[in-house]
Formats: C-alpha cells, sequence, structure tokens
C-alpha cells in the first residue's frame, strides 16, 4: 500500500500543471465517494459535508464559507459528471497547453472558476425566478473553469479545427459557441446553476483571448497571488555579498615567496623521512603544487 502512495505522489510531483488538476479533482471525487459509503454505512444518510466544499448561493452563507468559492470547482459526486469534466479538461487542457504556459493554464482554472461562481451568485439573487431556491441552491463541479480553457483557445485561434466524431472536421470556435447557445437555452432548467456558471467560466474565457491577444496576461495577478502562498512562512536566505581587494605586487610577492618557502621545507622533509611522515596539510599543499 506504501508503494501505491509512493508511486502516486512520484507521478503527480513530476507531471504538468494539467495532470495534477486532474489528480486533484479525481483525488476529492474518490475521498467523497468513499466518505459517503462510510456514512451509509453508519445510517447517517444524506452528505452534509458537501455543503462545506460547494458555494452556497446565499452570500450571507458565503461569508461563512470563503474557501467554497475554490474547493467548490474541484468537487464532484457523480461519477458521469466527473468523466465528462475530466475529458473536457484534458482534451482541451492539452490543446491550450500548445499555445500558452502551464501557469497560465493554472491561473485559467482558478479564476475561469471564480467567474463562474460570481455569475451563480449574482443571478441567483437578482432573477426573481430563483428567489424561491436561492437560499438552499449550491454549486459544484470544473465545467466553469474547463469551458473557460475551452473558449480561450477557441477565441485565441478562431481558424483552428478538430475532428468529431460521426461529424468531421469543425471549427473549434463553432463548437464553443453550440456549447454556449446550450447553456443559454438551459439556465431555467433544473441544473440552472451549472449552465449559468458555464457562462460565467465562457466570458472569462473569451476576455482572456482578447487581452492576450494585446499583451495583457489576465492570469499574472492570480500566479503571482499563488507563488506568495506558496512561499508563505518561507525564510528568503540572505546574501551576503562580499567585495575582495586586489593584490599589490608586493603582496603577490610575498606570497608567492612563503608558498616557496613552505614547498621547499615539505621536499625536504619527504627526502628524509618518507612520504608518510607527511602530516595531511603538507600532503594537500604538495598535491596542490604538483597541479601547478
Amino acid at each position: 500500500m506504501g508503494d501505491i502512495f509512493t508511486n502516486l505522489k512520484r507521478t503527480f510531483n513530476s507531471g504538468n500543471i494539467l495532470a495534477k488538476l486532474i489528480y486533484i479533482n479525481v483525488g476529492l471525487f474518490v475521498i467523497i465517494r468513499l466518505a459517503s459509503v462510510i456514512l451509509m454505512l453508519f445510517n447517517l444518510g444524506g452528505f452534509p459535508f458537501l455543503q462545506y466544499l460547494q458555494v452556497p448561493s446565499s452570500p450571507e452563507l458565503l461569508l461563512y464559507r470563503p474557501w467554497t468559492i475554490i474547493t467548490y470547482m474541484f468537487t464532484h459526486f457523480d461519477f458521469l459528471h466527473i468523466l465528462f469534466n475530466m475529458l473536457w479538461l484534458y482534451w482541451f487542457g492539452g490543446l491550450f497547453l500548445t499555445f500558452f504556459s502551464e501557469r497560465q493554464l493554472g491561473g485559467l482554472y482558478l479564476l475561469g472558476g471564480i467567474a463562474g461562481a460570481v455569475l451563480f451568485l449574482v443571478a441567483y439573487n437578482i432573477f426573481p425566478y430563483f428567489r424561491t431556491v436561492a437560499a438552499y441552491s449550491y454549486l459544484m463541479g470544473a465545467s466553469a473553469s474547463v469551458m473557460a480553457i475551452v473558449f480561450a483557445v477557441s477565441f485565441y485561434r478562431k481558424d483552428l479545427e478538430i475532428g468529431l466524431f460521426l461529424i468531421g472536421r469543425i471549427k473549434l470556435i463553432y463548437l464553443a459557441l453550440f456549447t454556449f447557445v446550450i447553456d443559454l437555452l438551459a439556465i431555467t432548467s433544473t441544473n440552472a446553476g451549472g449552465h449559468i456558471a458555464h457562462i460565467g467560466g465562457a466570458l472569462f474565457g473569451i476576455w482572456f483571448a482578447a487581452r492576450i491577444k494585446e499583451g495583457k496576461d489576465l492570469t499574472a495577478p492570480m500566479n503571482r497571488l499563488l507563488d506568495w502562498v506558496v512561499n508563505l512562512g518561507k525564510r528568503k536566505p540572505k546574501m551576503r555579498v562580499t567585495y575582495k581587494r586586489p593584490e599589490t605586487d608586493y603582496e603577490y610577492n610575498a606570497r608567492k615567496h612563503r608558498e616557496t618557502v613552505d614547498l621547499d621545507a615539505i621536499l625536504d622533509k619527504l627526502k628524509r623521512s618518507g612520504y608518510e611522515s607527511l602530516s595531511a596539510e603538507e600532503k594537500k599543499k604538495l598535491f596542490e603544487a604538483s597541479k601547478k
């Protein structure tokens, strides 16, 4: 068992940011499902702990659970939910990395997820349609983050084509726009929160692509924040700067004379008593002199 966890840790550490994101999502999914099985075995029905990982639509409740705006985008409970999210993340995340860096992928994943959560909160607290369910609605899943990545690639390279089963070659931007329309038409469905979050992530992805073409990276502030968090509490090594004054001609000649006198004394001792009689320091000086 120890070897399994060691191998998983080694694979996680050696993988790129895309692999790490998938590992985190799948790992948390397994933990959640195992916890739910244990609760059911003890007749503790329901999964109340999920609410501490999901984003609530209630702003007041969010104030008490601010971490959920990050944890929700790594949280899944249904197998098909995580399966399709991870497949999209794997395909389009790999495509994203052909044009952008790993740091930009990680930053966009987080910012796209945050954008989806913000739009979810705004919609559920502005539109009267959601008034009856706003107090007990929650959001989870990586979909908003994935949509940000999909739309960032699609609008950055509008001429990019992909092959789809039974359809053939199609421009990626058409696939992205098709999913956007589907989400727009489904914002009053039973999964309204998820579709609204998709739109939020997609809009952020479009914004990222537009700004990157202007030479502005929207993920840079997020990555600086992550660097600060990672390095928090780590003391930076103090750098000591010393300056060495060049030798004068007099000092150089004096040093060379001392070295010659010392070497002559070592050679005399070597002739009289042999190599074994030399001290460690004398052997070192003799060896260094032989290399010159």
